[in-house]
């Protein structure tokens, strides 16, 4: 049970926000990039003809 924040509340409830936000953004801009680099770097490997499997 989230205890009785008062005249807080407002502010605690943005600052929440204020940290969470930013982690989930960083968690999926780093995804998205990691998977363009994965992408770029397979593309490469086959133009090279060092493809392996």
């Amino acid at each position: 049970m989230m205890p009785e924040l008062g005249k807080y509340a407002a502010t605690v409830i943005l600052s929440y926000i204020g940290t969470i936000l930013p982690l989930v953004l960083l968690t999926v801009w780093t995804l998205w990039k990691g998977a363009k680099t994965r992408r770029a770097l397979e593309l490469q490997e086959e133009r090279m003809g060092r493809k392996n499997g």
